[in-house]
């Protein structure tokens, strides 16, 4: 099977969150597989100099923007077995002075671009993939362009569409005058409702309509997206569109994520030695300036600090969790309100809370190495990775039960001593600090708690599961 993963970010060429890693970790996985899978991504001045002189120049032409001819460059390099094309065009992909690669003006116009080259560079790679697996808004339209300008063609007739939503609240909405100006298409698009939202077009929407079949990155967020409260404005849509939804749960890449080698944390160690763990909470502690005690609970976040990750919930119980026999180590960036807050906290109770508000890739490994509890009561969350990679690490994960987090992680069954973590169903600051409380509270079990370390260590969040859910559902497309 011939599959094209088509997607605006890959680490670790450039990476803005979960999409980033996906795109990496899930084609070389269905690579393992025995498909023929590629990825082809936007070429991004910002992608590291080491990377970009691996590139190969492989294909130059024209792409048609609206009425523009624009040049386009297609450079190539494998990596692990994948080949991985790049879109070259300085004019909408150099922005050294912004280093972040969306939020731009002209985003319309540069993901139209880039739409339209993918399609067009088939041809010159000779590659005609059986499967287009495209990602979240910047790829919305392509379907509809296949399906416009290219279906006529009998190479690419046969091509099947996967549109993947990896957050629903992006959703690529601009100008209806985008249509006809960047695209070329009929405005009979916009006005018969294919594209058209609250009159402007949407790009996911596009995506959903056109597209064969519509994934998201869990069971439960499919569910939740087609009711109000989930489904930013999109739930009828996606409730009308209910026979080609699916979910598949992402995964963890293990290879970069295994506590047994991981070179970012203190001291290496796995199921057989777990009693290593403790080690790098006190190397931990230590680095944070806490008191260095294996029997006080260390808690870990590792987040982008917005609502959506559940921290006005802490940020409202504050002063109880800060009253608890706890550490809080806090690593993260975002909203102004919760990084004062922690800073606050950090000011006034520093023998009890660390926060850091930056990003380091490194010290969060450390985090999830060291900690014993990883707090992550989100408002919703399609997937989650944060609760993952603690898992992986040993740390036991309290969670809000929506999306990838209600299906990833099996609340402490007190009967059976089942269980991999801790969850709460509303989305309540006293359900979220009563769980705190019980976890806590555990901790001092050591027997039981070492076994619902274990469990969360066992736990497969690998990507070998999910990536064989994918070959049976490209499978079923195009049999």
């Amino acid at each position: 099977m011939k599959i094209l993963y088509v997607t605006a970010e890959c680490w670790p060429f450039a990476k803005t969150g979960g999409l980033g890693d996906v795109s990496y970790a899930l084609p070389k996985a269905l690579k393992k597989t025995g498909a023929d899978v590629r990825v082809i991504m936007p070429k991004y001045s910002t992608i590291p100099a080491y990377l970009k002189d691996q590139f190969k120049p492989v294909a130059e032409f024209s792409v048609k923007v609206g009425w523009r001819n624009q040049y386009c460059g297609i450079e190539m390099m494998e990596k692990d077995g994948v080949k991985f094309y790049f879109i070259d065009n300085e004019f909408y992909f150099k922005r050294d002075n912004e280093p972040c690669i969306y939020g731009h003006g002209d985003d319309p116009e540069r993901f139209a671009f880039f739409s339209n080259a993918v399609l067009s560079a088939m041809e010159k790679l000779n590659f005609y993939p059986d499967i287009m697996n495209l990602n979240d808004w910047h790829t919305g339209m392509i379907p509809l362009i296949l399906k416009e300008d290219y279906s006529h063609l009998n190479k690419y007739k046969n091509i099947n569409t996967v549109y993947t939503i990896h957050n629903l609240k992006y959703q690529g909405i601009f100008n209806k005058n985008v249509l006809g100006d960047v695209f070329n298409l009929s405005y009979d698009y916009y006005y018969n409702g294919d594209v058209e939202f609250y009159g402007d077009i949407n790009f996911m929407k596009a995506g959903i309509v056109f597209a064969d079949k519509v994934t998201t990155v869990s069971e439960t967020y499919v569910d939740e997206i087609q009711t109000q409260f989930y489904g930013e404005k999109l739930d009828g849509l996606l409730k009308s569109n209910a026979y080609k939804l699916e979910g598949i749960l992402n995964g963890i890449d293990y290879d970069l994520n295994n506590p047994a080698t991981d070179p970012a944390i203190f001291v290496n160690f796995d199921t057989k030695c777990i009693e290593k763990k403790v080690e790098n909470k006190l190397r931990l502690q230590k680095l944070l300036g806490l008191e260095i005690n294996p029997e006080i609970p260390l808690v870990g976040i590792v987040s982008r600090l917005t609502s959506q990750k559940g921290l006005d919930l802490i940020n409202y119980m504050m002063p109880e969790i800060m009253g608890e026999n706890l550490q809080l180590v806090v690593l993260g960036t975002g909203e102004h309100q919760y990084q004062s807050m922690f800073n606050y906290y950090n000011s006034n109770f520093s023998n009890k809370l660390s926060a850091r508000i930056t990003f380091d890739s490194a010290f969060a490994q450390q985090i999830y190495a060291g900690c014993d509890i990883f707090l992550m009561p989100s408002l919703y969350e399609p997937c989650g990775i944060g609760q993952m990679l603690a898992m992986r690490y040993g740390a036991l994960p309290i969670v809000r039960e929506t999306g990838g987090l209600k299906d990833t992680v099996t609340p402490y069954n007190k009967y059976t001593s089942q269980g991999n973590g801790f969850s709460f169903t509303n989305y309540n600051a006293h359900d979220m600090f009563f769980t705190l409380k019980n976890a806590i509270n555990l901790y001092k079990d050591k027997n039981v708690w070492t076994k619902l370390v274990t469990n969360a260590m066992n736990t497969d969040n690998s990507w070998n599961k999910s990536a064989h859910d994918y070959m049976n559902m490209f499978n079923n497309l195009i049999s």
